[in-house]
């Protein structure tokens, strides 16, 4: 792991959302599932439809981080895309009745720098590693 930056990022990130999102439930007693308006964590709007969908994404990036280069990688490149469409998409769900994973400002922000390092490192990183298993196969 120490020597694919795929690997080390979906590590982290997976472990850091996992714990967000069992931090969420001690915050959302009482919110509704869908709820538009969630309780904070910290400066982060949470409800559980949105405490789940980070113990999902967590658990899909410490799972690649824990396997191989290529799993993280795209598993890297497919969450990040969903971030950014997620944070660009938030910026016209914040008050909205669509708004059912209850986004905040701080929330889009998280979502579009998460989205640039997932990205960014799935795109730029351990090229030669994959290439090389392809290769292989």
């Amino acid at each position: 792991m120490r020597t694919s930056p795929n690997r080390l990022i979906a590590t982290i990130f997976g472990a850091v959302y996992l714990l967000v999102g069992v931090l969420g439930f001690f915050v959302t007693s009482g919110i509704g599932f869908f709820a538009t308006e969630g309780a904070n964590l910290i400066i982060f709007a949470v409800n559980p439809l949105h405490n789940i969908i980070h113990l999902a994404i967590g658990a899909a990036l410490l799972y690649a981080g824990m396997n191989s280069v290529t799993l993280s990688k795209s598993v890297n490149t497919a969450v990040g895309a969903v971030y950014l469409l997620v944070g660009i998409l938030g910026l016209f769900l914040v008050g909205s009745s669509l708004n059912i994973i209850a986004l905040n400002g701080a929330d889009n922000v998280l979502h579009l720098a998460s989205a640039v390092v997932l990205l960014g490192v799935a795109l730029s990183q351990d090229k030669a590693t994959v290439a090389s298993t392809r290769a292989h196969a």
